[in-house]
């Protein structure tokens, strides 16, 4: 007589969602969140690479900080991948005799701005200049704010320059964003004399105004103070030096706190804001702007007329055909 086998039931528990997981809709403005690659178009020196490594850092968590390239790698094969993944924004970096570039474009149709990099710095150049460089774990856990400044013109070519650097971030609803995630900041100065633009990248951090040094220490620390030399806790609060320390309470660059921010900083109370630089910064100037991705019609040239009369020598067409081979 042949047997029935007890069959069980596989249940497979559903994956709960994270809590850090991103959301892939902007709840400020319904669109899809933006979403980066940065990655190179031809050979680049290592100064540019690590540069390019410092790029992905800066636009952390919505870009993929460990993209693989390969040398036969074109532009349609990242535009394959960016489709179903949600990339919004394309960051190119390429060298050429004269001078770096950085391309920023939207996908998949445009438009891309070209940007000559007159000069750079990287994040380890900048931290090796301080004498306490900053750099918490959480810090990347959130996109940067982003400031503009001297765009204002009217011109169109900034303009368009400003919606891009806007749209490359999520928006933030100033009524329900949380302060704690406001840890960056990248600011973007444009100069109508030199036509530069100056790109810095900064932490925020809050410090409780008319607090001591040591009393900030003892509240952010969890560690108990050394007492051994002392007759009694006032003398750690009020030992020379630390007692009444005026370190940058400028009234103009103090907040009110709306709800607690760490262990020192709580609500309604007022706290410096500090900006520390954590790079990359870049001296950039835009010299181009196209109708498609890295194609299409010229929406702006910044060398105008001089660059069609100059053709035939001006390395800055030379510049211009060394771009457009990478793509091929």
């Amino acid at each position: 007589m042949a047997r029935f086998r007890n069959k069980r039931k596989v249940f497979v528990k559903p994956i709960a969602k994270k809590k850090n997981q991103q959301a892939s809709v902007d709840h400020v403005t319904g669109d899809k969140v933006p979403k980066s690659f940065v990655f190179s178009r031809g050979k680049l020196p290592g100064s540019l690479k690590q540069l390019q490594v410092d790029l992905r850092k800066l636009m952390l968590p919505f870009t993929a900080l460990n993209l693989k390239e390969k040398k036969r790698n074109n532009l349609k094969d990242f535009l394959n991948v960016a489709g179903p993944m949600g990339v919004t924004h394309f960051l190119l970096l390429s060298k050429t005799d004269a001078a770096p570039y950085l391309r920023v474009a939207r996908t998949p149709q445009g438009p891309t701005l070209t940007f000559k990099i007159h000069e750079y710095s990287l994040a380890t150049d900048v931290a090796q200049s301080q004498k306490h460089p900053r750099c918490p774990r959480d810090l990347f856990n959130n996109s940067p704010l982003v400031v503009l400044s001297g765009f204002g013109t009217g011109d169109q070519h900034l303009k368009l320059t400003t919606i891009m650097f806007q749209n490359i971030f999520p928006a933030i609803d100033i009524k329900t964003v949380k302060l704690s995630s406001c840890q960056r900041i990248v600011l973007l100065n444009y100069n109508k004399e030199t036509k530069l633009i100056d790109f810095r990248h900064y932490s925020i951090r809050l410090q409780p105004v008319g607090v001591s040094r040591r009393l900030r220490k003892f509240v952010q620390n969890h560690q108990i103070p050394n007492l051994r030399d002392l007759q009694d806790i006032s003398d750690y609060v009020t030992k020379a030096g630390y007692g009444s320390e005026s370190e940058a309470d400028d009234e103009a660059a103090t907040v009110t706190l709306a709800n607690d921010i760490g262990r020192a900083n709580r609500a309604s109370t007022k706290s410096a804001v500090k900006l520390q630089e954590i790079g990359p910064r870049m001296t950039i100037q835009l010299i181009k702007i196209e109708e498609g991705l890295c194609s299409g019609g010229i929406i702006f040239n910044e060398y105008g007329s001089d660059f069609e009369k100059k053709k035939d020598s001006n390395e800055i067409v030379k510049d211009q055909k060394d771009l457009d081979e990478q793509e091929d």
